[in-house]
């Protein structure tokens, strides 16, 4: 994918106009705390299989202060978990792969091509590329600042077997 080729332009969605804010978001993906990587979700488009939405990055974020100490840039790898995230929430709204909990299951052809940094909103879109239910959504994404894309590439998601997980940790199993 060429750098200047976007998932969606920018002219097509309004940051302005939320469809999710966090307490929405909540409702889908589990992530508390340091761990939420996404701010609101402000397109959707299911015919597509599209979905845009932010992470307005603060000084406030804990990395901050040691990536890099007096120059903080925002990992490659939280910039990845927010599409991540923007993905996992847009499967589990619509019910993509039936699973109770979805995880990392891969990323490929992944490119950094500029800095992020704190007073920035980096804007994720993530495309549908295949499903196959019960087994592996796998998408594009791009983070885009001010109109420039920072970073890209495809993800993939998988069905983690919550259950199991929440036994051996000696959690409730899930309902």
């Amino acid at each position: 994918m060429a750098p200047r080729d976007y998932i969606i332009h920018p002219s097509e969605y309004d940051l302005d106009h939320v469809i999710a804010d966090i307490h929405e978001i909540r409702r889908w993906n589990k992530q508390r705390f340091e761990m939420e990587q996404l701010t609101a979700i402000v397109h959707e488009d299911q015919a597509r299989g599209l979905c845009v939405g932010y992470k307005d990055v603060t000084r406030e974020e804990f990395w901050v202060r040691g990536h890099f100490p007096a120059m903080p840039l925002m990992p490659g790898v939280l910039m990845c978990e927010a599409a991540a995230q923007l993905s996992s929430y847009y499967t589990q709204k619509h019910n993509l792969l039936d699973a109770k909990l979805i995880g990392f299951g891969g990323m490929e052809d992944v490119r950094f091509r500029e800095p992020v940094v704190p007073g920035d909103r980096l804007v994720i879109a993530v495309e549908r590329v295949r499903v196959r239910p019960k087994a592996m959504i796998v998408c594009r994404f791009q983070g885009v600042v001010r109109e420039s894309i920072v970073v890209d590439g495809v993800i993939k998601g998988v069905p983690l077997p919550i259950d199991f997980l929440l036994e051996s940790s000696g959690g409730a199993p899930a309902h």
